[in-house]
């Protein structure tokens, strides 16, 4: 069978299938745009989609949903718990407001965003939401190898699923070791570098997209799926969105793969989540950051 957006998957731990090409709306906040974005996502077959209380669009994205008159349980969809509603009572709560939003009875996917104070809090109550079925697969997003370390020590369930910054310029290369020698799906966010146009420009990737006939950003999205990574790209051009959704027909060598890791240079395009978690402004920024 062809892959499609639809139909290329990859398991968690306990059996869930996760469309490995996701739709990410972070910072989509037009109404407008929001409702062409996710639109055309799912003309084209995108049913992953990935949102997060902080980014408000939560009730959009289950508006939108909604609208296309696909079954719910078609959709794969993630939110995730922002560091003001850590705490086991905050937590629930948050869950459901996030599903009141959504319009939706369950989660797919339910990550704890930062590893911020009283994060293990939060991940027993959602240890509990789990095995109540409200969440069918439980992570976490921008943890550290130390932060996975102290979850699993204190847990009774080892987080499925890490969501983190990773690009060609910032692989990730030994914490993707970690994540995979310990069962934990590694899911990208920023996934073309937050579409920096040196890295879209790179002659290496230009040269290998020429071959097969590509964009530089499809070349990129292959690189991920590879590597077998979760990827969330994010745009709202009806264009770039049919043509990120467009990767399942070509395959790159093992000399490109290694052309594309020699991109490494370290750089991460966002914020090092270890340190900002004991700033006492670390919300204010964050929120400058988001908007």
């Amino acid at each position: 069978m062809k892959m499609t957006v639809e139909t290329k998957t990859i398991e968690a731990v306990n059996g869930v299938k996760i469309p490995q090409l996701g739709f990410g709306v972070y910072k989509i906040k037009k109404k407008e745009e929001f409702e062409m974005s996710i639109r055309e996502a799912i003309r084209v077959g995108f049913r992953h989609f990935d949102t997060a209380k902080i980014y408000g669009n939560e009730k959009a994205l289950g508006t939108a949903i909604e609208k296309s008159q696909i079954p719910r349980e078609k959709f794969f969809i993630t939110s995730k718990v922002w560091n003001t509603d850590h705490g086991y009572k905050a937590t629930k709560n948050a869950f459901e407001q996030t599903c009141k939003k959504l319009n939706v009875k369950y989660l797919d996917m339910y990550l704890i965003h930062f590893a911020s104070p009283h994060y293990l809090e939060t991940w027993k109550a959602m240890e509990e939401l789990y095995m109540e079925g409200r969440i069918k697969v439980i992570g976490v997003a921008n943890f550290e190898i130390q932060h996975l370390e102290n979850i699993m020590k204190h847990s009774e369930i080892a987080p499925m699923i890490n969501q983190i910054e990773t690009h060609p310029e910032f692989p990730q290369n030994e914490l993707h070791d970690y994540l995979k020698n310990h069962h934990i799906l590694h899911e990208a966010w920023g996934p073309l570098g937050q579409g920096n146009k040196a890295l879209l420009e790179h002659p290496d990737l230009k040269t290998i997209a020429h071959e097969h006939q590509k964009t530089v950003a499809q070349i990129i999205l292959r690189w991920h799926l590879q590597r077998g990574i979760i990827i969330i790209p994010k745009s709202s051009n009806p264009q770039r969105i049919k043509e990120n959704s467009d990767i399942f027909d070509f395959v790159l060598t093992h000399e490109e793969m290694g052309k594309i890791s020699q991109l490494n240079t370290g750089r991460r395009y966002s914020i090092k989540p270890t340190g900002y978690m004991i700033n006492p402004f670390y919300n204010r920024l964050m929120k400058i950051f988001m908007k």
